[in-house]
């Protein structure tokens, strides 16, 4: 059984943690959109920050894709052009990671000592600080990024886009359309992006410098400072 499939199942025998988790994914996914309410707003970024929400950053139940990845490796090879194996299996790496901190941080939400928490703000910093884990923290975003940088990169192969469109019945049969759903979108939404000046690294590096900001705040700033800065941030949410 996958770490992903493993943690799930754990989930399933305890509601309460499994509440938790849900509350700890619904309240990052309106972090998100806080953080990045000027680029959601619209162009040239709003497609591109919306998919990473959706996508990476989102609430939204990924199950299915999450058990075509505890099969990815063999049928990748087999099925999937080269050039998309690898972000693939970043991207089964990033859901692993994911997974394995927002159960901690599930756990730490119904800790006394958090759970009694003022504001949802402080409760979350709270959590964040008793999961600690820095350098899996570090190695989530490094990992978000990669996976960005291998979109753009793919968008400037010849002939790609209308090779993933040859794939769509071959993955549906292999039960890899959940994968093959987004492999397409990001590969749309990153070539769009490469029309524009600043292009996809300019939207990369916007991520990179507050998301690496955020996590050194939540570690190393005051208590209060991080909660009132969090607290308004969540303000900016839609």
């Amino acid at each position: 059984m996958s770490v992903v499939a493993t943690l799930r199942s754990d989930r399933n025998t305890d509601r309460a943690l499994d509440d938790a988790v849900l509350a700890v994914k619904r309240f990052q996914a309106s972090r998100f959109e806080g953080t990045y309410a000027d680029l959601l707003a619209g162009p040239p970024y709003q497609d591109a920050a919306r998919f990473f929400l959706e996508e990476l950053y989102g609430d939204k139940d990924f199950a299915d894709r999450d058990a075509q990845f505890a099969r990815i490796a063999g049928t990748m090879q087999k099925l999937f052009p080269e050039q998309v194996v690898a972000t693939a299996l970043a991207l089964a790496e990033l859901h692993a990671l994911t997974e394995q901190l927002d159960h901690a941080m599930g756990q730490a939400w119904l800790a006394p000592d958090v759970a009694d928490a003022s504001s949802g703000a402080r409760r979350y910093v709270l959590a964040w600080r008793l999961v600690d884990q820095r350098p899996m923290r570090e190695s989530q975003l490094n990992v978000v990024l990669g996976i960005g940088r291998d979109l753009a990169r793919l968008t400037r192969a010849p002939g790609l886009r209308l090779l993933l469109k040859m794939m769509r019945g071959p993955a549906s049969a292999a039960g890899m359309g959940s994968l093959q759903r987004f492999l397409e979108a990001g590969f749309d939404t990153f070539g769009a992006m490469s029309r524009h000046r600043s292009g996809a690294e300019g939207f990369l590096n916007i991520i990179e410098g507050r998301e690496s900001r955020l996590i050194a705040q939540w570690f190393d700033a005051s208590l209060v400072a991080c909660e009132t800065e969090l607290a308004q941030t969540l303000g900016q949410a839609r």
